[in-house]
C-alpha cells in the first residue's frame, strides 16, 4: 500500500465519521454522494478484475464480508421520524465498526508488506489466490459492500415508518 492509499483511508474515514456521527436528516444527497463515490471507486480499482485461480472465490468472500459489515453498521444507526423528515442517528457503535473496518484493512496491508508477507504468499500459492491485486479487489469490493448494503439497509428501515412522503423520481427512490 502506498503513502497516499493510507491517506486515502485516513481520509475515507474521517469523512466517513464526520458525515454519519450525530443526527442527520435523510436526503436525496446523503444517498446519492456514498453511491456515486462507491461508483467511481469500482470503475477505478476494478476495471481489470483478477478471476484467474480462487481470486473470484476469495472476492465472493470480500463481498459477503461488505455486505454483513454493511448491514451491521446500518443496524447501529437509529432511523426516526421528525415531523416530514427522516432523520438518522449514528453513535459510538458506527464509529467503531467504522474504525475496525477500515484500521483492520490498513493494518493487514501494512502487514502483509512488512511482517508476514511470506505467510501471505504461502497461503495465496496454496489456495490458488493469484497475488496482490486479488487481495486488493476483494477489499475494495468489500469495502463497496459495506457502503452499498448499509445504504440499502437505512433505505429500507426509512420506508417502514409510518407516514413518510416516498420521493419515486430518479433511479432511486428516496425519503424527506
Amino acid at each position: 500500500m502506498t503513502t497516499s492509499q493510507y491517506f486515502l483511508n485516513l481520509a475515507l474515514l474521517a469523512w466517513i465519521i464526520s458525515s454519519n456521527l450525530g443526527t442527520r436528516t435523510l436526503t436525496r444527497r446523503r444517498v446519492t454522494v456514498p453511491l456515486v463515490i462507491v461508483a467511481s471507486a469500482g470503475w477505478f480499482y476494478l476495471n481489470d478484475l483478477p478471476t484467474l485461480g480462487n481470486d473470484g472465490q476469495l472476492e465472493l468472500v470480500g463481498l459477503v464480508v461488505g455486505v454483513l459489515l454493511g448491514v451491521l453498521a446500518a443496524l447501529t444507526v437509529r432511523v426516526h421520524r421528525d415531523g416530514e423528515r427522516v432523520l438518522a442517528t449514528a453513535g459510538a457503535a458506527f464509529v467503531a465498526i467504522w474504525v475496525a473496518v477500515i484500521g483492520g484493512r490498513v493494518l493487514f496491508a501494512y502487514g502483509a508488506e512488512h511482517w508476514f508477507a511470506r505467510d501471505i504468499g504461502e497461503f495465496s500459492r496454496a489456495h490458488l489466490i493469484t497475488g496482490a491485486d486479488a487481495w486488493t479487489a476483494a477489499f475494495v469490493i468489500m469495502a463497496l459492500a459495506m457502503v452499498v448494503s448499509r445504504l440499502a439497509v437505512t433505505g429500507l428501515r426509512a420506508a417502514r415508518l409510518p407516514n413518510q412522503q416516498v420521493l419515486t423520481e430518479g433511479p432511486v427512490a428516496l425519503y424527506r
